[in-house]
């Protein structure tokens, strides 16, 4: 979309369903540090385990510094903004994950890229100018 559209993640850990959820965001910020976020973020996607050792387990697999992880891990620096971010979302209506936004535009649950194509065409259409959308 030649830098016409923005992504941005916002952390909406689902601690009812998962205890460690929280946890888990905050591991995927402390490896963001280390520039890694995403590849640690998919990581949690494909093994469930949250306990500690599993979180500091994937962040050796990454060959992440494991005692700058396991401090920023501990610190809790990133509580704050992740309790707003879900906050923020709910706010939003949002009641699971996944959940996007495309221009104010809600999707939620799991889609095909041409369902994010569509959306985005289409408010990229009603921009017109070839603005960004916001």
């Amino acid at each position: 979309y030649g830098g016409r559209v923005k992504l941005a993640f916002l952390d909406f850990p689902l601690s009812e369903i998962h205890g460690q959820a929280g946890s888990a965001a905050a591991a995927a910020r402390c490896a963001g540090e280390q520039g890694k976020f995403w590849e640690y973020h998919d990581s949690l996607f494909a093994d469930s385990k949250l306990d500690e050792a599993s979180l500091i387990e994937r962040a050796q697999k990454l060959r992440l510094d494991k005692s700058a992880f396991r401090s920023c891990l501990t610190s809790g620096k990133f509580q704050q903004d992740i309790q707003a971010n879900r906050e923020q979302g709910v706010e939003a209506g949002v009641t699971g994950t996944p959940a996007f936004f495309i221009n104010g535009v809600f999707l939620s649950g799991a889609q095909p890229q041409a369902e994010f194509e569509k959306i985005i065409d289409s408010q990229l259409a009603l921009k017109g100018n070839g603005e960004r959308l916001p």
